[in-house]
């Protein structure tokens, strides 16, 4: 009924200009397709019939050139990583791109066809900003297609996007575009010209143009992205000078909130370990338990920065966190977000009080969190009040596990001690690093090399991080041991990679995850390789190791485990001497239990507890 009423697809005499609307969609995260699903419903309410295309599904060879009739195609592309179309989108780009400079198609092969294109991208990546939507309009252009309405770009970085998000910028598209469209179904002719692909004035920029950039406030920064302006007190300023943006945009929100989040503030969250609530329940504690001594119960997974210069294949957050280079968000207190981490957090334990199998002791000791692992999701080390963060935590005797992305060295050279500082060494070469982390920064691979040497010279506890995907890093021994070398790690942490479910964000699958068998086997080439290292420690049901350097050997007997409250009297002395006098690795170690040794029957699952594995379920190797 409300598109009978809503039809205007034809004029007095009958005469239909608009038979339809085709939306394609390029898409690797779900995003386009989305947005191609919404389009789609607000074009019928119009009267307009629409219909949704996956562009792999579609053949532009034998069918493109038949849509010249009286219909509308409209494509909203993303750009993915080094700025080439996403996967699905990959055949219909090539041949557009081809078909473009392809004589034996005639630059006249689409004309008649009505186009309009929406990119998606992130400005972030420098360079290859929304290069497949900026692609696809000119091939169509080429191939004298006529564009109905100028391309649409939305940014997935909130600092510079012109609306505040991807979602943002496309509903402001859309209007324009439906607004578009009632006029081309009314019969109306006027349109873009087409000049604006080499950015010479369009013809009707002269009446509408001015009009529309004094309505948007907007200027044109000389590399094709639009920074938004504001007029205050007479005088034009861009929106970052004026005030910057918070993190956490609605949509960023929503999506973080349904997947456990509590989120702090514009930039922070918390989220509740499984680890945790096993050991609550005397089920066993995470690796750092047994490798380290942490009580897995009174530990707060956090972080001060939700934003990552990274988007690994294996993140476990499916990509729903925002990405970036640098600190260009609001920013909040270190205090309020350590007062709001540990208030949430106790919220959170709060809710297992009288929980079947909770242990009432470890419930207790649990509402005060004792440890810190900053390695929930994002890059902590980007916070630039990250080190007043950390002597906040020591002040409230927590000892800090900071886990940082090596992309960031001075940073690293800058922070104070932490009870352990780790490095997640995801590839051994540029290669593989590029192809498993997929960084932001363009000299990604000279910053991972300066991490590695920024946290050998670190005197507290270092880590290297390696998660072993199978069939992509495996194999790269001889170029570990180059980068063990290079940052001289205290401890080296080798974990087969947690497949967390399917993302169209990545290709991992359950065939990229290495057995615990082969995990073993990789980790005991590797010690054989590396002087004065060796196996220390095994957590089974992590599918986790422990290589650790010979110096926490003493007597015989592995030292692997910390004495927390020692390291609480040597921070605090650290401090108080204005970081004069300083203690290293070895002033804080404590004996490492049996069970929690490479080789033992326990396999590093700690006797005191009982294991528990659910019937009929594949077993949950995830965690922090």
């Amino acid at each position: 009924q409300k598109a009978a009423k809503n039809k205007i697809s034809s004029d007095k005499d009958g005469d239909v200009h608009v038979s339809g609307v085709k939306i394609f969609y390029g898409s690797q995260t779900g995003t386009a397709k989305g947005f191609a699903s919404e389009l789609s419903q607000e074009v019928q309410t119009l009267g307009i019939p629409a219909e949704v295309i996956d562009m792999k599904d579609y053949d532009p060879d034998d069918r493109l050139a038949d849509e010249v009739s009286k219909s509308v195609c409209v494509f909203l592309v993303a750009t993915y990583s080094d700025g080439r179309p996403t996967e699905n989108a990959e055949w219909f780009c090539k041949w557009l791109e081809e078909a473009s400079t392809d004589f034996r198609y005639g630059n006249s092969f689409l004309k008649g066809l009505r186009y309009a294109v929406f990119g998606l991208g992130d400005s972030v990546y420098v360079g290859h900003y929304n290069t497949v939507g900026k692609n696809v309009d000119k091939w169509l252009w080429m191939l004298s297609a006529r564009r109905v309405l100028s391309r649409g770009e939305g940014d997935g970085n909130v600092v510079k996007s012109r609306h505040g998000s991807v979602q943002a910028d496309f509903r402001a598209w859309e209007v324009r575009f439906l607004s578009r469209l009632k006029a081309l179904a009314r019969g109306e002719k006027k349109s873009c010209s087409g000049n604006c692909k080499n950015g010479a004035s369009c013809k009707n920029r002269k009446k509408h143009g001015a009009q529309e950039e004094e309505e948007n406030g907007s200027e044109d920064q000389g590399d094709g992205q639009m920074v938004k302006l504001t007029k205050q007190n007479g005088v034009m300023k861009t929106a970052d000078e004026e005030e910057r943006r918070e993190m956490i945009t609605p949509a960023l929100r929503e999506a973080l909130t349904k997947q456990g989040y509590k989120l702090i503030g514009s930039h922070s969250g918390v989220k509740l370990c499984r680890w945790t609530k096993s050991m609550l329940r005397g089920r066993g504690g995470c690796y750092k338990h047994t490798f380290y001594g942490i009580e897995s119960h009174r530990c707060m997974e956090t972080t001060p920065s939700l934003a990552c210069a990274n988007k690994c294949v294996f993140c476990w957050r499916h990509h729903t966190n925002p990405v970036g280079t640098e600190w260009r968000w609001k920013m909040d207190p270190a205090e309020k977000i350590l007062q709001d981490s540990l208030e949430k957090h106790q919220n959170m334990i709060r809710q297992f009080r009288g929980v079947p199998g909770v242990k009432p002791e470890r419930y207790e000791e649990g509402l005060a969190a004792k440890h810190c692992a900053l390695s929930l999701v994002g890059e902590p080390i980007m916070y630039p009040e990250i080190n007043t963060f950390l002597r906040l935590l020591h002040s409230h005797h927590i000892s800090s596990f900071l886990v940082t992305n090596a992309q960031f060295p001075e940073e690293i050279r800058n922070l104070v001690p932490v009870t352990q500082l780790y490095v997640s060494v995801d590839a051994s070469t540029k290669d593989s690093l590029k192809k498993i982390d997929r960084p932001l920064f363009k000299d990604f691979w000279p910053r991972f090399l300066d991490c590695l040497r920024a946290l050998g010279e670190k005197k507290q506890r270092t880590v290297y991080r390696l998660t072993l995907v199978k069939a992509w890093n495996v194999e790269e021994l001889q170029a570990y041991a180059e980068l063990i070398a290079l940052g001289q790690p205290d401890f080296i942490e080798v974990k087969g990679v947690t497949y967390c479910g399917e993302s169209s964000a990545s290709s991992l699958t359950m065939a990229n995850v290495p057995w615990h068998q082969e995990v073993v086997a990789f980790v005991q080439q590797l010690a054989d390789m590396l002087p004065r290292y060796d196996i220390a420690c095994e957590h089974e049901h992590s599918n986790c190791l422990l290589i650790a350097h010979d110096k926490f050997k003493v007597n015989g007997e592995w030292w692997t485990w910390i004495d927390y409250d020692r390291f609480q009297d040597l921070v605090q002395a650290h401090e108080d001497s204005g970081g004069q006098q300083s203690f290293s690795a070895l002033d804080y170690t404590a004996k490492t239990p049996s069970w929690a040794l490479f080789g033992s029957n326990e396999q590093g699952f700690d006797p005191a507890d009982t294991r528990f594995q659910r019937r009929n379920k594949t077993k949950d190797i995830s965690g922090c």
